[in-house]
């Protein structure tokens, strides 16, 4: 008997008629079967139509000529790449992000823009296994730990990412408080306690679609950076210096910096958050149980594939374009220390026009309002699945009040901690040299899971990803035990 007691094996093309009508006869991987539809003339309808190359479709809605239905062109289309791997990708660029990126760029100039294009394959490797854990297991990734894996495993990695995404909201609601002072003249605890209401008001009151649809428009404020960085007039030559032509240094401060941006880029909310958005969105096509939303067809992954692509290059972009607006402004004006993302917006103000650092200050504000409920509603995802509570933005208070009451305690947390004093700015980088520290041991622990085919079924890895993916997990141990060895040199 298989481990889904009885039911078909994941990976097995199965029918289910627990879906909508116009998704009945859609054959899903690891989906549960239906007794009733499995009678032999189903089946040969389905052997005919898989030796054509073609999915077993609903009879109402035929084919287009690019082998398509009209309901996955609308999926896949302008709306469908606006979607869950954007949001992830720019709740990568998140104030602590910023932070670390702009201090990079006053510090060392162009020097670091080709960290830009070397992390790019990286992040999108990462965001998509943890996009696959979660379409083919129709699990959060804690969920798949928790029920396939230790419990000393569980609560070890789950100790890190608490630790980090409340750490990380906290430094952002700081940095977000920094740059409204530059608009309004409040107090900073003040704005920091109205900013950590409003956000949240929208996880307890907003439904899942409304909170996705709202992040979608959020994240096009990092495009701030872009017109920043063109208002600074880089130099063309030391740009694609900087780009093509890497650089290393072997100091304690550039390998401390050059930890922090990968471990910004590659923090491990990412892959919690996108593992659960993954399940919420199969909870919003009303496939509320675990064997309806386990499997995942090739449209389905490839439409994933298209779509963390677009939102990894749009992260990294903003990345690119953050350093090369201090680096071009900050760096060669001799400010090459700078202790908040207001004050690097306020430095530019002089160098670069007033634009450039109202636009700065701006984007920190847009994308503190994306980031911070990815972070503190992640944590409470984790940890409410590590506990076995119900959870889910799509489902009400009164439905998850042990999930939401999660959410409230990690953003109350994050608001204490800007009580303490501690410098914003400082604070972001050190969050990000942590996320460095603790991201290679959990991307290991995703590569054996979507190696595992108890999980996944024949949607294993393929050769290369797992190349790359090895590269990858190596490429970040080194940069962090570089950065460990020179604390003692």
């Amino acid at each position: 008997m298989s481990e889904s007691g009885g039911r078909a094996a994941v990976g097995t093309p199965t029918y289910s008629r627990n879906k909508k009508p116009d998704q009945w006869f859609e054959p899903r991987l690891g989906a549960a079967s239906n007794p009733a539809l499995s009678a032999p003339g189903w089946n040969v309808c389905h052997d005919v139509l898989h030796a054509l190359g073609k999915d077993a479709l609903p009879m109402s809605e035929p084919l287009d000529s690019a082998g398509q239905r009209k309901s996955e062109r609308k999926e896949g289309g302008v709306v469908r790449a606006l979607g869950l791997g954007l949001i992830t990708g720019a709740a990568d660029d998140d104030c602590s992000a910023i932070g670390t990126y702009a201090s990079a760029g006053a510090r060392f100039g162009p020097d670091l823009l080709w960290t830009a294009p070397v992390t790019l394959p990286m992040m999108y490797l990462v965001v998509y296994l943890s996009s696959k854990l979660g379409q083919v297991s129709g699990r959060g990734l804690f969920k798949v730990i928790s029920d396939f894996y230790p419990r000393w495993l569980l609560w070890s990695v789950l100790t890190g990412v608490l630790i980090g995404n409340t750490i990380e909201a906290a430094a952002d609601l700081g940095a977000m408080s920094a740059a409204v002072m530059l608009f309004v003249p409040l107090p900073g605890p003040l704005i920091v306690i109205v900013v950590a209401i409003v956000i949240f008001a929208l996880q307890v009151f907003g439904s899942y679609t409304l909170i996705r649809d709202v992040f979608r428009w959020l994240a096009l404020a990092l495009l701030a950076y872009v017109v920043s960085a063109l208002l600074a007039k880089p130099d063309a030559a030391s740009v694609l210096r900087g780009t093509l032509l890497p650089r290393i240094e072997f100091s304690r401060e550039y390998l401390s910096i050059l930890v922090a941006i990968v471990g910004t880029t590659l923090s491990a909310y990412l892959y919690t958050w996108q593992s659960n958005q993954e399940v919420e969105e199969e909870i919003a096509k009303g496939r509320t149980t675990l064997e309806e939303r386990k499997g995942a067809t090739e449209g389905e992954l490839r439409r994933s594939r298209r779509d963390i692509l677009i939102g990894m290059t749009f992260s990294n972009l903003i990345m690119y374009f953050i350093i090369l607006s201090t680096g071009s402004t900050l760096y060669k004006a001799g400010q090459t220390q700078i202790d908040t993302a207001a004050q690097a917006a306020e430095a530019l103000r002089p160098l670069a026009g007033d634009a450039a650092g109202i636009l700065f200050a701006a984007g920190v504000i847009g994308v503190g309002l994306l980031a911070v409920p990815v972070m503190t509603a992640g944590a409470a995802f984790d940890f409410a699945q590590a506990m076995g509570w119900k959870n889910g933005l799509n489902a009400k208070p009164r439905q998850a009040p042990k999930f939401y009451m999660a959410i409230g305690i990690i953003t109350l947390v994050a608001v204490g901690l800007n009580f303490l004093g501690f410098n914003p700015m400082k604070a972001m980088v050190w969050s990000g040299i942590v996320q460095g520290f603790s991201t290679p041991p959990l991307l290991l622990l995703i590569l054996i899971m979507t190696n595992n085919r108890k999980i996944m079924g024949d949607k294993v890895n393929s050769k290369s990803t797992n190349i790359l993916g090895g590269a990858t997990t190596l490429a970040i141990f080194s940069a962090s035990a570089g950065l460990a060895a020179s604390w003692f040199l």
